[in-house]
């Protein structure tokens, strides 16, 4: 059977991306790999599939979105890379892929996941959630529990979902949250993509929770596992189940705090995240500037306000007006915004 894997980046996480699919085809070569990029290249660069491990590359303006700039101006960069997720894996299903794995680009795999294809042999989606096991510690409440309330049980980092009629059809329904709903608005009870994955359980049979503590392996859960490693050369959590992936979210400053406060002494995690920083380091293209997001700016290269994004959201009218708002050719959306921000605020 045929297993398609992709994941969602803009540029600047081409680096994460490249250590994400060479962890991949070291486990799995007969994987097909896919690359879904919310981005443009920036001058200077070319990306050649030839030397990646990625087997495609699938532009996210390619995707069957009416209006597709108007649709991809209403997002910032996390919205759009988590949007564009359900409409592919859609798109693979359709086009007769037998299995489907969505992986985070910030995502490593220290083992194969053969355990995971086989459970898709017997069920139609596979999810992960972030927590598997409790802590009675307030500030572990606080920052797990609490903001899975706040973000969603599982985490959307990791999805699979088997090409059959009850995994089409939850394929179908997460495609059209995402191209409807995909937005960080947490007052409204949004959260990207992820948040609608709480109703899945809900709503369709065949859904299995991986509840193994060895997939997506991450500082929200290092409070309940304990990473080791073994004669065998292999990391192992608590003791007997083989860490499959580790989700090293938010690299950098944060992700460092975050894992100091779970991991405490557990020094086969720094061990791991050593690795993977000297991995991602090693791919890093310097021909992409730092943050690059071709679409984080108008034409004219002024950067886009995030109010700027929401008041076209909202707007029938705006969305008319200008069916590619960041065309900045003859004032465009751009003009038509500052103007209508001053004269918001000479009132």
């Amino acid at each position: 059977m045929s297993v398609h894997c992709f994941t969602s980046i803009s540029y600047a996480y081409l680096d994460r991306a490249r250590v994400l699919g060479a962890t991949i085809k070291q486990f799995h070569p007969d994987w097909t790999l896919w690359l879904l990029l919310t981005d443009e290249e920036p001058e200077g660069f070319e990306i050649n599939l030839d030397v990646e491990s990625w087997d495609h590359l699938f532009r996210a303006t390619d995707l069957d979105i009416p209006k597709i700039k108007g649709w991809m101006f209403q997002h910032d960069v996390v919205e759009l890379c988590t949007a564009v997720k359900g409409p592919f894996l859609e798109k693979l299903l359709n086009d007769g892929a037998d299995k489907v794995f969505y992986i985070d680009p910030d995502i490593a795999l220290l083992n194969p996941l053969h355990p995971l294809e086989k459970l898709l042999d017997q069920h139609s989606v596979l999810l992960t959630p972030h927590q598997t096991g409790y802590d009675e510690d307030p500030i572990a409440i606080l920052d797990n529990e609490v903001s899975c309330l706040i973000h969603g049980t599982y985490n959307l980092g990791f999805i699979a979902v088997r090409n059959d009629e009850n995994g089409r059809e939850c394929a179908r329904w997460w495609s059209a949250r995402c191209r409807n709903y995909c937005y960080d608005d947490k007052p409204r009870g949004l959260f990207v993509d992820q948040k609608w994955c709480d109703l899945i359980p809900a709503y369709f049979d065949n859904v299995h929770i991986v509840r193994d503590p060895g997939y997506n392996v991450a500082s929200w859960n290092l409070n309940s596992r304990v990473i080791s490693s073994k004669d065998d050369g292999r990391f192992y959590v608590n003791s007997e189940h083989m860490l499959r992936f580790y989700h090293f979210t938010k690299l950098g400053p944060i992700g460092d705090t975050m894992t100091r406060r779970y991991a405490k002494d557990n020094t086969e995690v720094y061990e791991i995240w050593a690795w993977y920083k000297k991995l991602v380091a090693a791919n890093v293209d310097r021909r992409i500037p730092e943050r690059y997001w071709f679409y984080g700016v108008y034409s004219s290269g002024n950067p886009i306000p995030k109010a700027a994004r929401e008041l076209y959201r909202y707007r029938g009218d705006l969305k008319e007006a200008f069916p590619n708002p960041f065309d900045s050719t003859n004032g465009g959306y751009e003009a038509w915004y500052e103007a209508d921000l001053k004269l918001q605020q000479n009132n």
